[in-house]
């Protein structure tokens, strides 16, 4: 949904995936392991779906100084942007140079979650069906998606279930209250 957002509010998007790329690129394994995970486990498809989203967690809470800039260079210099991807966690809005931008409503947060698991199968089926069933990934992606609920909720963010589908844009727009 980033893309369509940014598409109707006429802004960027920039996508967390990227910066763990970059901030991955100019660290070392030995001194931030969580962002290297999944290029040095010896075997990370022997990893259990608790022990992934464990790792994922991990991965996502070396993130914060690097996206916390970000954000910050945009609230102060702009031009306003989506900033989306799997390692946004709700805790940054906690983070105390954001805490105020987000009291303003300079920074605003969503976080989307599926809470139906064969969804989520049927969706990683549609998406690449050449892989199978994936019901391990589906799975993984169920239990991170019930976390960022809760968690979410715990910070007072707005969480929305993506159905239905054809309603979620608008949805979107109405919780960070940019209609």
């Amino acid at each position: 949904m980033s893309y369509p957002l940014a598409h109707r509010l006429g802004i960027s998007v920039t996508e967390v995936d990227d910066l763990h790329l970059a901030v991955m690129h100019l660290t070392t394994p030995e001194r931030q392991p969580a962002l290297h995970c999944w290029f040095t486990h010896p075997d990370p498809g022997s990893l259990s779906a608790d022990q992934i989203v464990r790792a994922h967690l991990a991965a996502s809470r070396a993130l914060p100084p690097a996206l916390e800039a970000v954000v910050l260079n945009h609230v102060k210099e702009g031009p306003p942007l989506v900033l989306e991807g799997d390692y946004l966690l709700p805790e940054l809005a906690a983070r105390p140079a954001l805490v105020d931008a987000f009291a303003r409503g300079e920074v605003r947060a969503v976080f989307l979650h599926e809470p139906d698991e064969e969804q989520l199968v049927r969706n990683l089926r549609s998406r690449e069906p050449g892989e199978g069933e994936q019901r391990g990934r589906a799975h993984v992606s169920w239990n991170l998606s019930l976390w960022l609920r809760e968690e979410a909720e715990r910070y007072g963010l707005s969480a929305l279930p993506a159905r239905p589908w054809e309603t979620l844009l608008d949805r979107l727009v109405d919780a960070l209250k940019l209609a």
